[in-house]
């Protein structure tokens, strides 16, 4: 039976190693996406610790099941409680922080893409992506991962989309909000990055003033563009925390199970001793009347 628990919290903890690959799996899946949490790299690195810690403590605590080591198991629940409450902590703080912000339709009724507005965002993470130091990094990131490189679409004679074409495409939040102008400005299509000046109210909105058509500039500076990095950042965020929940769902019986199976080994190894002892001096002499 003592055997048997070894052989149980061996088990456990190869089961939570196997857990902490989609943890760091998604740490790294959020670190690939060179158009939004590349750029805001404080993201993903919660998730990349955590699944690393899972990873070793787990090691750990299948070494000491293996080879007896009580005291690797103990630092094997202990850390692993913490981190259960590390990964619920940072599933809250991701909805938390991911809350508020979502996509209108633009003011052309012809289009079918979504606009993307600032104000509709609140909390930690619109202050941080806001802050004026903070954001000449992201734009600049932005900029030097050719965040607008496919907008572009040409036909067999070489020659841009309408602009009929363009306002049916269905565009993510970074090109939205960064490589043109909000509709609203009434901005006059060239193409897909290039608009000349419309006959609209520019006071409509501010980033009217701060589109560009040079092609470093587009609409880097623009609050639309800091809306379109938050819907990304919400986007990716929701994904990883759903894989999250599951993670913490299975971490949590999976530590609740090894909980209970290194305490019964533990009472198996300070029982047997005294069983063999009670029962070599209980025994009676063969030639006692």
């Amino acid at each position: 039976m003592m055997r048997g628990s070894n052989q149980l919290v061996g088990a456990i903890n190869f089961v939570t190693f196997l857990v902490s690959i989609p943890i760091l799996g998604g740490g790294i899946w959020l670190s690939s996406r060179a158009n939004n949490t590349d750029c805001l790299r404080f993201l993903q690195w919660p998730l990349i610790i955590i699944g690393v810690a899972i990873m070793v403590i787990s090691l750990a605590g299948f070494a000491g099941a293996c080879y007896r080591q009580t005291w690797l198991l103990w630092l094997y629940l202990f850390s692993m409680f913490w981190i259960i409450l590390a990964l619920l902590g940072f599933i809250i703080f991701a909805f938390a922080v991911t809350d508020k912000g979502r996509g209108r339709p633009a003011t052309d009724q012809s289009a079918t893409f979504l606009e993307y507005h600032l104000g509709d965002y609140s909390g930690w993470l619109k202050d941080r992506v806001s802050d004026p130091v903070y954001w000449r990094k992201i734009s600049s990131c932005l900029r030097d991962a050719k965040a607008c490189r496919y907008m572009g679409r040409y036909d067999n004679m070489g020659n841009s989309e309408s602009v009929t074409m363009f306002y049916r495409r269905e565009l993510s939040p970074i090109q939205s909000g960064c490589c043109k102008p909000p509709t609203a400005c009434g901005a006059v299509y060239v193409n897909e990055t290039a608009w000349n000046p419309g006959q609209g109210n520019l006071a409509v909105d501010l980033d009217c003033n701060r589109w560009s058509n040079n092609q470093q500039m587009l609409c880097y500076n623009c609050d639309s563009c800091k809306a379109g990095v938050l819907a990304e950042v919400r986007k990716s965020w929701r994904k990883v925390s759903v894989i999250n929940i599951v993670v913490l769902i299975i971490l949590i019986i999976v530590y609740v199970v090894g909980c209970a199976a290194f305490r019964n080994s533990r009472r198996m190894d300070n029982n047997e001793p005294y069983g063999e002892n009670h029962m070599t001096k209980s025994r009676p002499s063969r030639y006692q009347f």
